[in-house]
C-alpha cells in the first residue's frame, strides 16, 4: 500500500505540467566543454556573459590539453571536487594571474527571471540565461550561484589569484561562496560521474587526497568542437521562462497535492530547481 502511495504521488507531481508546453534550447557548441573522467563522461556548459576572463583561459587550457590526465586532488564530501595540477609542475603558457569576476553589473537589458525574494543570502535569485543566478536591484549586480554542479575557478586568499585550477560543487548548494569566486559554468551533463570521483578522508580537513594513486584522473578535456561527432551528445536544456517551468516553479510555491499536509511558506531555493537536461536523438 505504502508503494502505491509513492507511485501515485509521483505521478501526480509529474503530471500536473507534463501537458504544459515545453520548450528547449540547444546550448551553444562553443560553450561546451566534455571531461572523459575514469567515472565517465562530463559536460560543462560555460557562461561567458558572466565570467568572460576566466571563460576564456578555461577553454584555452582545455585546448592545449593541460587537464589531460590530471587529477580531482581535493575532494570534500558534501561541498566541492577539485582539479587541477597540484603540483604546479606542468607547463604552460595559460598561468598568469586573473582579475576576480565575482560579479557584473546588471545590463539594461537583463534576460533574469525572477523566482525568489527576498532569498536567505541574495536579495533575489532566480535564472539568467538558463543558469541559477542572484541579482541585488539596489547595488545593480547580477552572479551565478553556488548550486550544486557550479563549476568555478579556485584561488588563494587574493581576490585576483585564480590561475588554472577549477572545481565542481558536490554537495549541498555552498551559497557562501556566492560573489566570492568566479563561476564560469555548471554541469549540465555527467553528475553521476561526478559524485563517483573518490573522496578524501572525512578526517582530512583541507580535502586533499594524499595517496595520489587514490585520486580520480581526468583522461581528457575537450571542447566540444573537437570531440569527434559520434562521440558527441546531443542536450536540450529547459527554456527559463517555458510553461513548463512556470508551472513547476507554482506548485513548489503552493504545493499544491494533497500529500502536502503543512504547505510551507512559499518560499524556494532556486538551487532545488535548476532547469532541466535532457538527452534528444542526433539527425
Amino acid at each position: 500500500m505504502k508503494y502505491s502511495i509513492v507511485l501515485v504521488l509521483l505521478y501526480l507531481l509529474v503530471s500536473q505540467y507534463s501537458f504544459a508546453q515545453a520548450k528547449w534550447r540547444t546550448p551553444v557548441s562553443d560553450n561546451l566543454v566534455y571531461l572523459e573522467l575514469e567515472t565517465g563522461t562530463v559536460i560543462i556548459e560555460l557562461a561567458p556573459f558572466m565570467t568572460p576572463k576566466h571563460v576564456a583561459r578555461f577553454k584555452n587550457l582545455v585546448a592545449e590539453g593541460f587537464y589531460d590526465g590530471l587529477d580531482f586532488y581535493r575532494v570534500i564530501d558534501g561541498f566541492v571536487a577539485q582539479a587541477g595540477d597540484f603540483s604546479e609542475k606542468k607547463p604552460s603558457k595559460n598561468k598568469a594571474l586573473l582579475n576576480a569576476e565575482f560579479n557584473r553589473p546588471t545590463p539594461t537589458k537583463s534576460d533574469f527571471m525572477l523566482v525568489q525574494s527576498p532569498d536567505f543570502i541574495a536579495p533575489q535569485t532566480g535564472y539568467l540565461h538558463g543558469f541559477a543566478a542572484g541579482r541585488d536591484p539596489n547595488a545593480k549586480q547580477e552572479w551565478l550561484l553556488h548550486c550544486p554542479g557550479a563549476v568555478a575557478f579556485a584561488r588563494d586568499v587574493d581576490a585576483n589569484s585564480a590561475s588554472t585550477e577549477f572545481y565542481i560543487v558536490i554537495g549541498q548548494a555552498t551559497r557562501h561562496l556566492d560573489r566570492n569566486m568566479s563561476t564560469i559554468g555548471r554541469v549540465i551533463y555527467g553528475m553521476p560521474a561526478v559524485q563517483a570521483l573518490n573522496r578524501a578522508n572525512m578526517n582530512n580537513a583541507s580535502g586533499v587526497i594524499e595517496d595520489t594513486t587514490k585520486r580520480s584522473k581526468i583522461l581528457w578535456a575537450k571542447l566540444a568542437k573537437d570531440v569527434s561527432p559520434q562521440n558527441q551528445l546531443k542536450i536540450q536544456i529547459q527554456e527559463q521562462n517555458s510553461d513548463q517551468v512556470t508551472q513547476r516553479l507554482t506548485s513548489a510555491k503552493t504545493l499544491d497535492n494533497e500529500f502536502f499536509h503543512f504547505k510551507g511558506n512559499g518560499n524556494l531555493d532556486v538551487c532545488y530547481y535548476q532547469l532541466k537536461t535532457r538527452l534528444v536523438d542526433l539527425p
